[in-house]
C-alpha cells in the first residue's frame, strides 16, 4: 500500500479558453472540477492503474466536504483529519495552445493540534517497506521542521519516504539528519533549494549530486520540455529521458503523474531505469490530458533514455 499525504490538498477548477488576455473579460469554453493538491493528484494517478493506495489529507468547510464526495465518487481509499478552517480552491487557466496559467489560494491555518494529528494519520496508514509520500505545500501552521520530523518517524518505522515539495520545507527536509529515500524537485525547485544556476544537463547532474551526498537515495528531477533525470545509486552514471507528447494540452499536474509513474513501477518490483520509464510515461500522458487526472498511460509510448551528456543545454 502506498500512502499519500496532501497537507493542504484543493478543489482544481480547470478552465479552458481560446487565449487569456490580462485586464481583459475572458470567456471559457469548458470548466472541469477535480479534487486535487499534489498528494491526491499521485493517489489518484496510482488508484487508475490499480495500484493499492491510500490517501490522508485535512477535511474543512464545504469545499472539504465536495472533496471527499469527488474522491468517494472515484473509489480512492482515503483518511480525512478534521481541522476548523475550510480547504482552498484554486483555478487553471488553460489556453488552445497549451499554456497553463494557475491561480492558487493559500489555505487554511492548522492548529498544532491539526498538524499533529495528520502526521499521525500518515504514519499509521501503512506498514513497514509502504511507500509515504508528502507532496504539495505546507498550509499555514505547519512548519517545515515538523514535516522534516515526519519523515524521520516514517523512516524509523520502517517506511520508504518520497517528497516533492520545494522552498523551505523542501530545505528544511533535506538539512534534517533523516533524509528521504526519493526527492523530486523540478528544475526552478532543485536551483533554489541547492542555491546554483542550472543551464544545462551538466549543472542539473552537480545540483542533484549534493541531494545525494546529503543521503538522498534516489534524485528525480523533472525539466519540463527538457524531459527528466535520474540520479541514483544503481546506475554506473545519471541517465537522461524523454517521452515526447502527442500534443500538449495541460502541463498542470504533469510532475505529479511522474512522481506517480515512478511509484507505481517500483511498486510492483520494477529496476529504477524500468520506474523512470513508467515515470516518464505517466509524465507525457498527463500534458495530453485536460484535467490533472490521467487514465492508464500507453506502455508503448515511445521512452528515450540514455547517459546523460552534461553539455547539452537546457531550453
Amino acid at each position: 500500500m502506498i500512502t499519500t499525504v496532501t497537507a493542504n490538498p484543493s478543489l482544481d477548477r480547470t478552465l479552458r479558453l481560446p487565449r487569456f488576455v490580462a485586464g481583459e473579460v475572458n470567456r471559457a469554453t469548458s470548466t472541469l472540477v477535480e479534487p486535487s493538491g499534489k498528494g491526491v493528484n499521485v493517489a489518484l494517478a496510482l488508484h487508475g492503474v490499480g495500484v493499492p493506495v491510500r490517501a490522508v489529507l485535512p477535511v474543512g468547510g464545504g469545499t472539504g466536504d465536495e472533496i471527499v464526495t469527488l474522491l468517494d465518487d472515484f473509489g480512492l481509499e482515503h483518511v480525512g483529519v478534521p481541522i476548523g478552517g475550510a480547504l482552498r480552491s484554486n483555478v487553471t487557466l488553460v489556453e488552445a495552445d497549451g499554456r497553463t496559467s494557475k491561480i492558487n489560494e493559500p489555505g487554511p491555518r492548522l492548529s498544532d493540534s491539526e498538524v499533529e494529528a495528520l502526521c499521525a494519520a500518515a504514519l499509521s496508514a501503512g506498514e513497514a517497506g509502504d511507500w509515504v509520500v508528502w507532496s504539495g505545500s505546507l498550509p499555514d501552521g505547519f512548519r517545515p521542521h515538523r514535516l522534516a520530523a515526519a519523515v524521520t518517524e516514517a523512516r524509523e518505522a520502517g517506511r520508504r519516504v518520497a517528497v516533492d515539495c520545494s522552498g523551505a520545507p523542501l530545505a528544511a527536509v533535506l538539512e534534517a539528519a533523516t533524509v528521504p529515500d526519493l526527492v523530486k524537485p523540478n528544475a526552478d525547485e532543485l536551483a533554489e533549494v541547492t542555491n546554483r544556476s542550472l543551464r544545462t544537463l551538466g549543472d542539473v547532474i552537480e545540483a542533484a549530486g549534493l541531494l545525494r551526498a546529503r543521503g538522498v537515495h534516489t534524485v528525480l528531477v523533472s525539466l519540463g520540455a527538457d524531459g527528466a533525470l535520474l540520479h541514483g545509486p544503481d546506475l554506473p552514471e545519471p541517465v537522461h529521458g524523454s517521452a515526447p507528447a502527442r500534443r500538449v494540452v495541460n502541463t498542470a499536474g504533469a510532475g505529479d503523474a511522474f512522481l506517480a509513474g515512478w511509484l507505481a513501477a517500483a511498486h510492483a518490483g520494477a529496476s529504477s531505469v524500468e520506474a523512470f520509464a513508467g515515470a516518464l510515461r505517466f509524465g507525457a500522458a498527463a500534458v495530453e490530458h485536460g484535467g490533472t487526472l490521467l487514465g492508464v498511460p500507453d506502455p508503448r509510448r515511445r521512452v528515450s533514455i540514455a547517459p546523460a551528456r552534461p553539455e547539452t543545454p537546457l531550453s
